[in-house]
């Protein structure tokens, strides 16, 4: 499988776009129709149909669940170069490893899981870079109704706020990013992270307090 990015930076509410090819493969099914995402009721069918190798059917894993696998990364690292090649390996590692997918939990949830291993192993590897770009929030604001000492301001608050989940421990920035940034609920996150709802909460409350603490000393 070869997987091209048609762009390096996207904004982080844009949904990034890639050339992707499986070998040997075009992209219908064994009747000769066009795979497309309305083929597919919901992802665990579509997961059944990847993993049995129908072509084109993770051409549509990938359109479907693209943004928010790429969304994660970004959260982690916090700029877009690096959040593009993250993404990319997810679904890398999400191609290899479908075969082993039991539909147990949501196939939404697997690629969080395997995301937030992938984000977690790059981070601690080596330092995550400074951002360079503003959030997408920051840029979608109507700045014609805003002084521009209040955006400035804004934005340095929240610069501050993604380097203080970044020095986080791993189960607590996990859990901040999951909760607060992409609203999964606490069952969710328990899936993704392979913890029980209780150490869940107590990570989020952990979490929320070393911010907090973090923040303050800044």
């Amino acid at each position: 499988m070869v997987m091209t990015p048609v762009a390096r930076a996207w904004d982080v509410n844009v949904q990034p776009s890639w050339k992707l090819t499986v070998a040997g493969a075009a992209e219908r099914d064994e009747t000769g129709h066009a795979v497309t995402a309305d083929r597919y009721d919901d992802d665990h069918a579509l997961a059944q149909a990847c993993a049995a190798g129908v072509p084109g059917a993770f051409d549509v894993l990938v359109e479907r669940h693209r943004r928010a696998v790429y969304q994660l990364c970004y959260r982690f690292v916090g700029n877009h170069e690096d959040a593009s090649d993250l993404a990319q390996e997810v679904f890398l590692r999400a191609h290899r490893g479908l075969r082993s997918f039991k539909g147990d939990a949501a196939l939404s949830t697997w690629l969080y899981r395997v995301g937030v291993n992938v984000c977690l192993s790059h981070t601690s590897s080596r330092a995550a870079r400074t951002p360079t770009e503003p959030l997408a929030a920051e840029r979608f604001v109507d700045d014609r109704t805003e002084r521009p000492e209040d955006r400035i301001e804004r934005s340095e608050q929240a610069a501050r706020v993604r380097a203080a989940i970044r020095r986080l421990p791993e189960k607590q920035r996990a859990t901040v990013i999951l909760r607060l940034y992409h609203e999964r609920s606490h069952q969710e996150i328990a899936a993704i992270l392979g913890n029980s709802v209780g150490a869940v909460k107590a990570n989020l409350f952990h979490a929320l307090a070393n911010l907090k603490k973090l923040l303050e000393c800044d």
